[in-house]
């Protein structure tokens, strides 16, 4: 082998066993892959190109490079910056564990749980292992690495246990140990289950039809609180242009070049689905290749030779189709799947169909996504509310969650106080359904699908076998820390489930929650309903993968008030049923799930300053006689797809209750300031942004900021040097009221001052 040039490991296909020992003798370097393809066997090779050159001169048929040399080096280079890092990891002079939660929980069937994170100073060493141990268990904790970087050390699934131990200690195999309380993760609300008012509005799953005119009916029956709101941007429709596929007895995966299709102009429904495409045998020695129409049937007769056999190829039958001026005024033709169209078309006759199979009764027409608008005064003076369901056709339980909701604050708003002070309070909005059109694809045609129904696919793509994959997914189409931005968690293929979209907002649905939130600057607050897993989550919800770089955190203020409302809202959740949403499924999207490119959850925070979470309905369910959890899934049966929806409409109204409270916060915070080992901490009454200056000077909104100490850590303790360090402070609340009511911007000296000195 030639040492001064690259070797790659390369195909070559050789007749049989003994090309493989003729390969040997040659002096090729061989490796042990072998596999049977048409003509013989495909076996890899390493070779430089100087090898290849030679093997091809002594008739070996050398094929495309399997893996490069310059692959082969990457790898080579990652591996080193892994050893780099876990060899800076072993340098240090001890480990340090930090724990993050430790907490217990109960679930339905009211048995108990234990959730345990910690992180190790030795995390990039991968041969650390944190063992927990207590109530007489030693359990191995699941190493969380994420786009290459490690997190933390948790447990993947909650451990159940029949008594719950008052602590756990967490031993590394490098030496170090901890012990922490394990504290109770969302009180107790299983002592005072359900809501108190009337429940149970939603007795089977809905297609968006039927939740737009629940909606409407519910306007009807109470216009005095509640409106429709019509967003200005039409869908697709539920509807798709005809098709029909020439392709008769051909296996596609051997004889693609001999298949096509054709597409109508028209809509389906508007004319698309009466056409019929026919290819014919003339029946005759050399006869030519033609195309005529009859009536609203295509005819494509065959071109023969001199003994009568077809020799039109797809590719011609395609020119021809497209090149008459009668059959190309109805219908596109296009290869399958781009191939050539080398190989002969063959005869078949196919009606052409939009192969759409909902009722009469689901119009195919554009959809005008509507809102129901709930509220005493609704002229923005109150507090807004976002809800919003189905961005992902599949999700059926989503719908129901905000159907319900709706139905539980206007038929309870006239008995119920709470409820009346929601509504008095508040002005809500709510669109049961974001994407109708997707939604009515997964209930009559494709239960998995997942976007929208708008078709950005080229020829290659849009055949009518890949009709399932067409669609945007329009929880990744969003303006903020999108695809197009770098970010990761999102694909440019149009077949992909996370497809993006050509361009950021290029979707209707997605520019309609836009303007929802831009023409109604009141909304402060916002949850997206999905399904399924049991996830509670917020921003950020994107990051690039190089580096792992995520979108800005909030501040740790923020962060604190995230965690404290989802306190709220998850014991609500649990308040139903029992069913607890998992310590380890809560926080930020990028902390405790994936990147999500594109995500309206970021959408409407980064660019509107809106308190957005992500319900992840349908938690999983703990199967006590397997002693393991169950996934749930997209639809399941109606009587569990009730609980859920049940469950997180309650949630939905603790969400509410978070944004009344927002709305009427005016007492300022109370911080104190605590001189330790580690520096200055501070101990607020509530979740608090602080920021301080060291210098002597009046603090503003521009000084530095108490941040936390590091991903799902507690805040980190500012650093003060030795002798006395006068500290200037003032904290803010997530409403905007200000510690001692201090104007930062203005002035004024009512900010909080402590000297502390440092030996």
């Amino acid at each position: 082998m030639d040492a001064a040039q690259p070797a790659d490991l390369v195909e070559v296909v050789v007749a049989d066993e003994d090309g493989i020992l003729d390969l040997v003798d040659a002096g090729a370097d061989v490796t042990e892959y072998s596999r049977p393809v048409d003509g013989g066997i495909e076996v890899h090779v390493v070779a430089t190109q100087a090898e290849r050159d030679r093997l091809r001169g002594l008739g070996f048929a050398v094929g495309e490079t399997v893996i490069s040399a310059a692959r082969t080096e990457a790898t080579i280079a990652e591996r080193e910056a892994a050893i780099r890092r876990v060899d800076q990891a072993l340098a240090r002079t001890a480990e340090t564990l930090t724990p993050l939660r430790s907490e217990w929980f109960e679930s339905v069937g009211g048995k108990a749980y234990v959730s345990v994170e910690v992180k190790t100073s030795l995390g990039a060493d991968s041969a650390t292992v944190l063992t927990a141990s207590f109530g007489g268990q030693s359990l191995i904790m699941d190493r969380f690495v994420d786009a290459g970087q490690y997190l933390y050390h948790r447990f993947d699934l909650p451990v159940p246990v029949d008594d719950v131990a008052a602590e756990v200690t967490i031993s590394s195999s490098a030496g170090a140990s901890i012990t922490v309380p394990v504290t109770q993760w969302l009180g107790d609300p299983l002592d005072e289950p359900g809501p108190h008012y009337a429940t149970g509005f939603v007795d089977h799953y809905m297609d968006p039809t039927e939740v737009y005119e629940r909606i409407e009916s519910l306007v009807a029956e109470f216009p005095d609180v509640a409106e429709i709101i019509e967003l200005p941007y039409q869908t697709n429709g539920y509807r798709r242009h005809a098709q029909a596929q020439i392709d008769a007895g051909l296996d596609l995966d051997e004889e693609p070049d001999r298949a096509f299709y054709v597409t109508s102009h028209a809509w389906g429904h508007e004319g698309g689905n009466d056409l019929l495409l026919e290819t014919r045998h003339p029946a005759a020695d050399n006869s030519p290749l033609s195309v005529s129409v009859d009536a609203d049937k295509i005819i494509v007769s065959l071109a023969t030779d001199g003994d009568g056999s077809l020799v039109s190829t797809a590719a011609q039958v395609v020119d021809a189709i497209n090149s008459s001026a009668q059959a190309s005024a109805l219908v596109t033709a296009a290869t399958f799947r781009g191939s050539s169209g080398a190989g002969v078309a063959v005869v078949d006759s196919q009606p052409l169909s939009d192969f759409l199979d909902a009722p009469e009764s689901i119009s195919r027409e554009p959809v005008t996504v509507r809102a129901i608008r709930i509220g005493k005064d609704r002229d923005g003076s109150k507090t807004g509310v976002f809800a919003y369901a189905q961005e992902h056709a599949r999700e059926w339980v989503t719908p129901l969650v905000a159907v319900e909701t709706a139905e539980r604050l206007l038929r309870n708003y006239a008995t119920d106080p709470d409820t009346r002070k929601l509504v008095d309070d508040l002005d809500i909005f709510i669109i049961p359904s974001v994407n109708p059109d997707g939604g009515h694809y997964s209930f009559y045609d494709y239960a998995g699908q997942r976007k929208n129904m708008t078709n950005h696919c080229p020829a290659a793509t849009a055949d009518p076998e890949a009709r399932d994959a067409w669609g945007v997914d329009l929880n990744r189409n969003f303006s903020v820390g999108s695809r197009l931005d770098g970010y990761s968690g999102a694909s440019a293929s149009c077949t992909s489930g996370t497809y993006s979209g050509p361009a950021e907002l290029s979707e209707p649905e997605a520019r309609n929650e836009v303007w929802l939130t831009e023409q109604y600057p009141n909304i402060e607050f916002a949850m997206n309903i999905h399904s399924y897993g049991g996830y509670f989550m917020w921003p950020p919800g994107a990051y690039i993968a190089d580096g792992r770089v995520p979108l800005p955190r909030p501040t740790l203020g923020e962060e604190d008030y995230f965690w404290a409302a989802s306190s709220h809202i998850l014991s609500d959740v649990q308040s139903w049923r029992g069913t607890a949403v998992w310590p380890g499924r809560t926080g930020p999207v990028s902390d405790v799930l994936y990147s999500a490119a594109g995500n309206s959850a970021d959408e409407h925070w980064y660019n509107r300053g809106i308190y957005g979470w992500d319900f992840e309905v349908g938690a999983d369910l703990w199967n006590e006689a397997d002693g393991e959890w169950d996934p749930v899934g997209f639809q399941p049966p109606f009587a569990e797809g009730y609980e859920e929806a049940m469950e997180f409409s309650s949630g939905l109204v603790g969400m509410l209750e978070v944004a009344r409270a927002y709305g009427r916060d005016g007492r300022p915070p109370r911080t104190t300031l605590e001189l330790t080992d580690d520096g200055v901490t501070f101990e607020a009454t509530e979740a608090v942004t602080i920021h301080y200056t060291l210098d002597g000077s009046r603090p503003t909104y521009s000084s530095p900021r108490v941040e936390s100490a590091g991903l799902r850590e507690g805040a980190a303790p500012v650093a003060v040097g030795p002798g006395s360090t006068r500290v200037h402070w003032f904290s803010v609340d997530a409403a905007g009221n200000v510690e001692n009511r201090y104007d930062p911007v203005r002035g004024g000296n009512n900010y909080r001052k402590k000297t502390v000195t440092v030996d």
